[in-house]
């Protein structure tokens, strides 16, 4: 049993790491910040969650359990929020979405 926590818990935690450098690729790869924002702010809050999960598969049911769990809640009310806010106060001074002068070429040509 104790070796299946260990391997479910070793799972979640990699599938979190994952998830954290596929948001930082996105972090660096997408145009503008508003494509950006939403892949950190999508990936970060999956990637803690399932590390935050991984962690509390291995430690068991203690009162560090239960920390981590208020941590995992905190950060899923908050990063989504945090994201926001931070591509409204883009889109409030003027920062424009970068779009794809060609999509319509290339709708048309369809």
């Amino acid at each position: 049993m104790s070796m299946m926590v260990s391997l479910l818990s070793g799972v979640c935690i990699g599938i979190g790491v994952v998830a954290l450098i596929v948001g930082s690729l996105g972090l660096v790869r997408l145009p503008d910040l508003y494509s950006r924002t939403h892949a950190v702010g999508m990936m970060d809050t999956a990637g803690v969650g399932f590390i935050i999960l991984g962690l509390i598969l291995h430690e068991g049911l203690t009162l560090i359990s239960f920390k981590l769990a208020l941590i995992g809640i905190f950060l899923f009310f908050t990063s989504p929020i945090a994201t926001h806010a931070v591509a409204q106060v883009a889109y409030r001074s003027g920062l424009k979405p970068v779009l794809d002068e060609n999509a319509d070429e290339k709708g048309k040509g369809s």
